[in-house]
């Protein structure tokens, strides 16, 4: 019974040190997930907030626009990817060599009665457990702001998921453009 003491114990601290490893690595990859995708929501915030300043952003074409045009560098017409534009010539795209994706699926931009905002894209898995477009439905409805400061939604230790972004109105858009109303 002796000889077994030492090869049981040492299996047990292993299997202890395994479990507490895998453990970490499992809360870990949830923490970066949730940092990551806080980080590019506000990368993407200032790029399109870049692109509304110089180009002035009309609109999108859909209620969700997958974010998958960032990388062009020229195009012809008003419209480049499902966002239309006032001055296209003024594009200074390429703005990302790659475009953003979260477990491979592209971030959006969501349009809802509160407005635009930058979200993951539908099928990503968030830190909480939750997934976008299936247990988080962002459909015209949706209230953005206040999944935004829930945790059971948008909202990963402190940090939104989402970010809005602010196109003014059209009559910010026509007095940018200096006509009359």
């Amino acid at each position: 019974m002796k000889k077994y003491v030492l090869p049981v114990g040492a299996i047990a601290i292993i299997a202890v040190f395994i479990g507490v490893s895998l453990f970490n690595v499992t809360y870990r990859v949830k923490h970066n997930i949730g940092v990551l995708i806080a980080d590019e929501v506000i990368q993407l915030q200032g790029i399109f907030h870049r692109i509304h300043k110089t180009c002035i952003i009309i609109d999108f074409d859909y209620q969700k626009n997958r974010i998958n045009f960032l990388n062009v560098g020229e195009f012809t017409g008003s419209e480049v990817g499902p966002m239309n534009l006032v001055y296209p010539d003024k594009w200074e795209g390429p703005y990302l060599e790659d475009n953003p994706t979260m477990q491979t699926i592209e971030y959006q931009i969501v349009h809802t009665k509160k407005g635009y905002f930058i979200t993951p894209g539908d099928g990503v898995k968030l830190p909480n457990g939750k997934v976008v477009g299936k247990d988080i439905v962002l459909d015209e409805q949706a209230n953005i702001p206040a999944m935004m400061i829930n945790p059971d939604m948008l909202l990963f230790k402190g940090r939104a998921l989402a970010a809005p972004l602010d196109l003014g109105s059209a009559l910010d858009i026509q007095f940018q453009l200096g006509e009359e109303i």
